[in-house]
């Protein structure tokens, strides 16, 4: 029991408030929709832009290598962080746009993927521990930090280790981390038994993507099978992150999803972002789990704007 309250009291708790958020989703469904009429239509593919010059390397941090690319440059900082089924090759769509916009943009690949080392099991230290040290390898001071479905849960790990260092954070497609034991078992339900061994692109691109944009679908798949090169296996949160230390976090916020997200879906999202103060909340229609790939015009366009808002 918590306070008092009975199981039962506690399950209506959670009941009400997954109520009320899928409430204020109808309520921002109108402006969702005004915002998307303004793009190309939701289901006719998107040329990856022309890249801009980046340098590629290899950081060498306290217990691993990872692979990072830099665009350089004097503009604010751009941290991109990859999800479960990516590596610092998927940002294509992100990484020209971002330096037009007058950033220097940044992603790696955390350990075990695209390049990096594996997790080693005797001393996995954690993901947020190897951002903090890339960040300093790379001179950064304050940036802007965004994590993409198990990155974003890395992102809200290191907002909790270092909010001094950041501008602003965007959790994207993210609802983990969260350790209250009502909201685990809430989040387990989204996820029914041999979910995880579906194929990726299944779980991860939404129908209408994967029906009418088969060459970006076998893209995907491609950068999805490529990431994996190592032990992925033993990293931890830095934090104990639950509700309670939600509303203790101070730096601007932006969760954003798709609203076709099997694993995100809308009233999640916003039942998420209700316990981070002053979050800004996005959903995104006709989009998967893969929202930076899936809708890249809409992704892109509402995170520089997220950005702007907090420029130094």
């Amino acid at each position: 029991m918590h306070g008092g309250e009975s199981h039962d009291e506690r399950r209506a708790g959670i009941s009400r408030r997954f109520a009320l958020a899928a409430s204020v989703l109808v309520l921002g469904a109108a402006a969702t929709r005004a915002h998307a009429a303004m793009s190309p239509e939701p289901l006719a593919p998107i040329p990856i832009p022309p890249q801009a010059p980046a340098k590629e390397g290899t950081a060498v941090l306290p217990g691993t290598r990872l692979a990072y690319w830099d665009t350089g440059g004097n503009g604010e900082a751009v941290v991109l962080l990859h999800p479960a089924t990516g590596s610092a090759r998927i940002w294509s769509y992100q990484q020209p746009v971002f330096v037009k916009a007058g950033y220097r943009v940044i992603a790696y690949s955390r350990r075990g993927y695209g390049g990096s080392d594996a997790v080693p099991k005797d001393n996995p230290g954690t993901a947020a521990g190897d951002l903090h040290n890339l960040a300093d390898v790379l001179g950064l001071g304050r940036f802007h930090l965004a994590g993409s479905a198990a990155g974003g849960g890395i992102a809200m790990d290191y907002a909790h280790s270092h909010p001094e260092r950041l501008r602003s954070l965007v959790v994207a497609c993210a609802i983990g981390g969260v350790t209250d034991k009502d909201y685990v078992e809430l989040s387990a339900r989204l996820r029914p038994k041999g979910f995880d061994e579906m194929p990726a692109a299944f779980r991860e691109l939404s129908p209408a993507y994967r029906a009418a944009n088969p060459g970006g679908t076998e893209a995907w798949a491609a950068l999805e099978h490529s990431a994996i090169t190592g032990n992925r296996v033993g990293q931890s949160a830095a934090n104990r992150i639950d509700w309670a230390s939600f509303a203790r976090l101070k730096v601007p916020t932006l969760v954003i999803g798709g609203d076709a997200d099997l694993a995100v879906p809308p009233p999640m999202l916003r039942l998420y972002a209700s316990h981070i103060p002053g979050a800004e909340v996005v959903s995104v229609p006709e989009a998967g789990h893969s929202l930076y790939w899936e809708r890249p015009d809409l992704f892109n366009r509402t995170l520089l704007d997220f950005f702007a808002k907090h420029r130094g």
